[in-house]
């Protein structure tokens, strides 16, 4: 598990670059563990009661496993919500909503939040819970926050000091270390109506391929990610490679395309920033994918604070394998028996465009789970300064593989009443596999290519 991100380009750049932050001090470092989760999150409860203390998490030691890693037994099939946000109640719970979920209240009628007990479930292996702790006194940043140096597999800076540091989290955050996902995009029309796209995709970190890392070819490479579309049929054949650089303005990400109509293999400069996502409508611009990708380059980043927000969490019914897409998707939004809200402690991130960049958002305000560095929710503003879009995460917590991730994520364009759902898995027989071994060749161009023949 080791991305010693030191290569001479690097470390030249380090003490070249006009801002280049410090790590944290060993004494700063000691808090992981213990007034600190070992991620970093204030491990405390808060002054309400309404967030608990986190006592570890749920992990491979401490439940039981499942049948299927991949779809993880619900460990709170009981709960019930002790409450839900409606249209005609949300005013009284502003305080803890962001922007774009009260747009939602206020633009859809039959709109609710189904509000559960806050259950603190994120946990990683002990052994990178060391890793991110030695992290904390030696990672920084390089290139004015636009790269990182000098950090281990995941996590950078458990103990964030500015926006650019939470962003890295989220970018950088751990998800198996290599994962192979059975998927449905649905982008939903206004009127309700929708087709699924049917896909799959297979992301892995150099740490965990076959052969191991190699210094000579991995580079400044965050992770390979491969996606095949396999339905509908106009979409069949299509195919996606990405070798995600760590450092994407030293060096830019790495995409290729098959195109199943061309029957060729070419270069996708497009896949990154606003760059339309294959199979979306139109919905979904390439950096929305996983809620955030990418290079951070074309924005300025503030760290607003912390602040308790509803967020999906430990959202287990949406593995539910008898319910249909039918069922999950409704006018306007998902349905909310599927769904569960809990209070939890954010970062707050908002992201400016700079001067000189161009991008369909102006703004973005990030809010980043505390436990996990994921983005839950993010408001997306367009050029007029106006609330555009929202996006939500559904994660859960796959325990047997100590791992916090979606099962689906979700963005609405608030003015045309379109949104889409990606991640859902409930009619696939197979949804996530953890831990396949992979080799470097089979995240080449040749691979590409016979994938979509």
């Amino acid at each position: 598990m080791k991305k010693y991100i030191t290569t001479a380009s690097l470390l030249v750049l380090s003490i070249a670059s006009s801002t280049v932050l410090a790590q944290v001090s060993p004494e700063e470092a000691a808090k992981l563990g213990t007034s600190l989760t070992p991620l970093g999150a204030v491990m405390s409860a808060n002054a309400a009661g309404t967030i608990p203390a986190w006592t570890g998490g749920l992990n491979s030691k401490n439940t039981t496993k499942s049948a299927d890693s991949g779809r993880p037994a619900h460990p709170f099939a009981e709960d019930k919500p002790f409450m839900e946000i409606t249209a005609a109640n949300y005013s009284e719970y502003k305080d803890n909503l962001s922007p774009g979920q009260i747009a939602m209240f206020e633009k859809y009628a039959d709109y609710k939040m189904p509000i559960y007990k806050t259950r603190r479930t994120a946990a990683y292996s002990s052994d990178l819970y060391d890793v991110v702790k030695k992290n904390a006194t030696t990672a920084e940043l390089v290139q004015s926050g636009n790269g990182i140096a000098n950090f281990d597999t995941a996590i950078p800076f458990p103990i964030a000091k500015n926006g650019s540091e939470v962003i890295w989290n989220h970018i950088t955050r751990y998800r198996g270390g290599t994962a192979k996902r059975y998927l449905t995009t649905i982008p939903v029309q206004s009127n309700g109506s929708f087709v699924p796209v049917k896909m799959n995709d297979q992301l892995v970190w150099p740490e965990f391929l076959k052969e191991g890392r190699d210094a000579s070819k991995d580079d400044n490479i965050l992770f390979y990610y491969l996606q095949e579309i396999t339905a509908p049929a106009r979409l069949t054949g299509t195919a996606l490679l990405v070798h995600e650089t760590i450092d994407q303005v030293k060096e830019a990400r790495k995409a290729w395309v098959y195109n199943a109509g061309q029957r060729r293999v070419r270069r996708a400069p497009n896949v990154a920033y606003d760059g339309p996502g294959a199979g979306t409508d139109g919905l979904r611009a390439s950096d929305n994918y996983d809620m955030y990708n990418g290079a951070p380059d074309r924005y300025n980043w503030k760290l607003i604070g912390k602040k308790e927000l509803y967020i999906p969490y430990n959202s287990y019914n949406l593995l539910d394998t008898t319910a249909k897409y039918e069922n999950l998707i409704q006018q306007g939004h998902l349905n909310a028996d599927y769904l569960r809200y809990e209070l939890h402690r954010v970062w707050q991130v908002e992201a400016t465009l700079k001067e000189d960049a161009r991008h369909i958002y102006a703004k973005r305000t990030f809010f980043i789970d505390e436990d996990t560095w994921g983005a839950s929710v993010i408001d997306q503003y367009d050029g007029r300064g106006e609330l555009w879009k929202l996006s939500e995460a559904h994660n859960i917590q796959f325990y047997d593989v100590d791992t916090p991730w979606m099962v689906a994520e979700t963005l609405h364009d608030l003015n045309s009443g379109r949104y889409l759902v990606t991640g859902l898995s409930n009619e696939e027989p197979t949804f996530m596999i953890f831990g396949e071994k992979v080799k470097r060749t089979d995240f080449s161009t040749s691979a590409l290519r016979r994938l979509g023949r």
